[in-house]
């Protein structure tokens, strides 16, 4: 059966181991249920949606729907595409309370807000915080959330930042791994850092555009590869232009395991051991591997446990990428069976670390 955008929109609103890796720093109480805590989901609030139907085309925005029932929008330099349960909030517990998921983080997704001007990317951004608070108020024991902010404009993107820290439900901020084609330790984001920091806010930075031309466009590679990519020059831009010594407390949260950042460090340290003139940073870029906290979306068993013995159990959290068709078919299971991994250090992944991230 076809699903039109009206259908999709009307549904919507109403939906409305062996190796003791020591968590350093941190405690879990092994003999209790984990809560578990799923960190990097997707969600497009339906009032979002709306409002880039009804104002989108003004500013470049197209939205529409696919004979497989999907929205699909293109704006200036992206497309994206998503099917009903990004948005109904219905089908998304019945998914949680399937795979044995408590409390979910919501974050906006591809497109974000940078590609339209200032006035209406404030007005996107306040729609999604605003309709984030409801959620949290629908179903305050499922959903926290990430606000979002036109961080394109800083002085925008401050003032939402402050006025979504009032409201219940928001725990930190979703931002993409570059800004209009600048990396993230740019001077002018610095105002949001130190309020982040000041909020106790974590930022989670996540690619909307992989790096890569024409050569990228085969086999899935944008995704593959591309957004690895994106979140290496992320988390490398944080630490060679000095943003993780600036704002020591600003906790940082990178998916796909980190990218390509843990694997790459050592490299990066040599490279600037022979040419120190590349890094602002105080130290050598290892000892900030545990600045970053690293979701658990790589699908290798052999990879995971590798991350957890190289920055700690404390700093990985559990993520799914609800309500991407690519997601693991049984999330929590993928992490109860690290068979390297202590009970204890498991109940940390799935549930302990974020509970003390996002004070739940």
């Amino acid at each position: 059966m076809t699903v039109t955008k009206r259908d999709f929109l009307r549904s919507a609103v109403a939906g409305g181991g062996a190796l003791m890796l020591g968590a350093r720093g941190a405690t879990a109480q092994t003999s209790d249920p984990v809560r578990v805590v799923d960190t990097h989901t997707h969600w497009y609030p339906a009032e979002w949606v709306e409002l880039v139907k009804a104002e989108g085309p003004a500013h470049g925005a197209r939205i529409g729907s696919n004979e497989r029932g999907a929205v699909t929008f293109a704006v200036p330099g992206l497309t994206a595409e998503f099917r009903p349960n990004y948005v109904d909030l219905a089908s998304r517990i019945a998914a949680m309370d399937a795979d044995g998921i408590a409390v979910q983080v919501l974050s906006l997704m591809a497109p974000m807000v940078y590609w339209a001007p200032a006035a209406f990317a404030l007005k996107l951004s306040q729609t999604f915080n605003d309709a984030a608070a409801a959620a949290h108020h629908a179903y305050p024991d499922r959903f926290v959330a990430l606000a979002m902010v036109p961080m394109h404009e800083p002085t925008l993107a401050l003032e939402e930042l402050q006025r979504a820290a009032k409201l219940p439900g928001l725990r930190g901020v979703m931002m993409a791994t570059a800004i209009n084609g600048k990396n993230l330790d740019e001077k002018q984001f610095f105002r949001v850092y130190a309020k982040l920091e000041e909020l106790g806010w974590p930022m989670f930075t996540h690619p909307i555009g992989a790096l890569g031309g024409d050569r990228m466009a085969r086999y899935y590679l944008r995704n593959l590869l591309g957004n690895p990519i994106e979140i290496g020059v992320a988390g490398y831009s944080l630490i060679l232009g000095g943003v993780l010594d600036t704002f020591p407390k600003l906790e940082v949260m990178l998916p796909r395991a980190g990218g390509n950042v843990p694997w790459g460090i050592g490299r990066l340290d040599r490279t600037v051991e022979r040419m120190p003139e590349l890094a602002k940073a105080n130290r050598p870029a290892t000892q900030y591997l545990r600045r970053f906290y690293y979701d658990s979306i790589i699908e290798s068993p052999e990879i995971l446990t590798s991350l957890i013995q190289l920055v700690g159990a404390d700093r990985v959290l559990f993520g799914t990428d609800y309500a991407s068709p690519m997601r693991d078919k049984n999330p929590t299971a993928f992490i109860r069976n690290l068979a390297q991994v202590s009970p204890a250090d498991r109940n940390l992944i799935l549930g302990g670390n974020a509970a003390r991230l996002f004070r739940l």
